[in-house]
C-alpha cells in the first residue's frame, strides 16, 4: 500500500509513452564519469573496473507485531456498525560482500529494520472490498552498514546511517491519506570524515517525442553524496548508474562505490517501485 500511487504513476505514465529518468546537472555531468551497475537489483555487482562477491544475505523476515486492543471503544463504534483495529508490520534483512577495484577490496556489512503501524476502521457486515479504511500512524525505516577497506588504508572503517521516519502525531499535514515515500536519507563517517546522502525526487517527466508530463507524486529518483566541499557522486536507482567526481582517488572512488553498492543491495527499502 505504501507504494501503491507511485506505482499507479507509473502505470499511467508507460501507457502513455513517457519516460521516467534523472536529471544530473550539466555542470556535474561535464565533471563526471558514468558508471552503469550491472546486477544492481541481483546478488552480484560489476561496473567499470569494480565487482562484487556474490552477496551473502541472511533471512529476509516480514511478520506482524502486537497491536493495541480497543475493546471499550469497540463497544461504542459496535452501536454505529465500526469495527476498530491495529496493524503493526515489521521486517528486517541483512547482507554482506565485498567490492574490488581490482586493487584494493572493501568489506560491506548491511542491516535493515522496518516498522509499520496502522489503524484500520471497518464496516461490520458490509460485504464490499472496499468495506475498511486505514490510515498509517507510524513509520520507522533505518538501513546501517559497515564498510571495512583494506588495513592498509588509513581511517579505513565507515559507518552508514540512513532512516525514514514518520509519526502521524507530528504531522501538521492533516492529510486523510498518508503515502510513505522511500525518500530515506543520512550520512557516513569515519568519526574524522563524512558523506553526506541526500535522496533526489523527481516530478516532471518527457515522453518519446519530447512532450512535457507530470507525476502525481513527487517519486524516489536516486541520491546525492556530498562532503562540505560539494557533490562527489549521484546514485541513479532508476538507469542504476552511478556517477563518480572525476576529481575523487582511487580510494575515495573505491568508498562511494561501496556505499552505492550497499544501497543497491538492500531488500527491505530496494529502490524500485
Amino acid at each position: 500500500m505504501k507504494n501503491l500511487a507511485i506505482l499507479f504513476c507509473i502505470i499511467l505514465l508507460t501507457s502513455c509513452g513517457h519516460s521516467i529518468k534523472l536529471a544530473v546537472p550539466t555542470v556535474f555531468k561535464e565533471q563526471a564519469t558514468m558508471l552503469h551497475v550491472s546486477g544492481a537489483r541481483g546478488n552480484k555487482m560489476s561496473f567499470g573496473n569494480y565487482k562484487s562477491s556474490r552477496i551473502k544475505r541472511g533471512m529476509h523476515l516480514t511478520y506482524p507485531g502486537w497491536g493495541r486492543g480497543f475493546f471499550l471503544e469497540n463497544l461504542l463504534l459496535n452501536n454505529i456498525g465500526l469495527l476498530k483495529s491495529e496493524h503493526v508490520q515489521k521486517e528486517k534483512a541483512q547482507f554482506r560482500y565485498s567490492l574490488s577495484d581490482g586493487k584494493n577490496n572493501v568489506d560491506i556489512f548491511g542491516k535493515e529494520r522496518e516498522l509499520t503501524r496502522s489503524l484500520e476502521y471497518k464496516l461490520i457486515g458490509a460485504p464490499s472490498i472496499l468495506n475498511s479504511f486505514e490510515r498509517i500512524q507510524e513509520h520507522q525505516y533505518i538501513f546501517s552498514a559497515v564498510l571495512q577497506t583494506d588495513a592498509a588504508q588509513t581511517e579505513n572503517t565507515w559507518e552508514l546511517i540512513m532512516s525514514n521516519v514518520y509519526d502521524r502525531k507530528k504531522d501538521t499535514s492533516r492529510s486523510l491519506f498518508t503515502i510513505i515515500r522511500p525518500d530515506d536519507d543520512g550520512m557516513a563517517t569515519n568519526g574524522k570524515d563524512s558523506i553526506f546522502i541526500k535522496p533526489i525526487s523527481l516530478k516532471n517527466t518527457e515522453s518519446a517525442n519530447g512532450k512535457q508530463g507530470r507525476l502525481l507524486v513527487k517519486m524516489l529518483s536516486g541520491y546525492e553524496l556530498s562532503t562540505r566541499d560539494g557533490v562527489i557522486a549521484v546514485i541513479d536507482a532508476i538507469d542504476r548508474n552511478i556517477w563518480f567526481y572525476n576529481e575523487l582517488s582511487g580510494a575515495d572512488k573505491l568508498l562511494v562505490a561501496g556505499i552505492s553498492t550497499a544501497i543497491f543491495a538492500r531488500k527491505v527499502n530496494d529502490t524500485k517501485w
